[in-house]
């Protein structure tokens, strides 16, 4: 676990900082003991999507897809 830890420290906080909220699906790898101390360790708050909550799933899609738009114009900007 300690392997794990080290990957997201590296590979999503220091990229990406410490998130204040993460919401995720009810997979038992984000419900897991080592995740919630160190989301709580973090000071990061996990919340748990409905099971089949359709509407949660279309937001994030929604918003997954705002992002990546973002992103992109952000990338074409860049290279002008």
């Amino acid at each position: 676990m300690d392997k794990l830890a080290r990957i997201y420290l590296k590979e999503v906080v220091t990229k990406h900082g410490i998130p204040v909220l993460i919401i995720s699906d009810r997979d038992p790898k984000y419900a897991s003991n080592f995740w919630r101390s160190l989301q709580n360790t973090l000071g990061t708050r996990l919340d748990m999507s409905t099971a089949y909550h359709l509407e949660i799933h279309g937001q994030s899609e929604r918003t997954i897809q705002t992002l990546e738009d973002m992103l992109r114009a952000c990338a074409i900007d860049f290279g002008k």
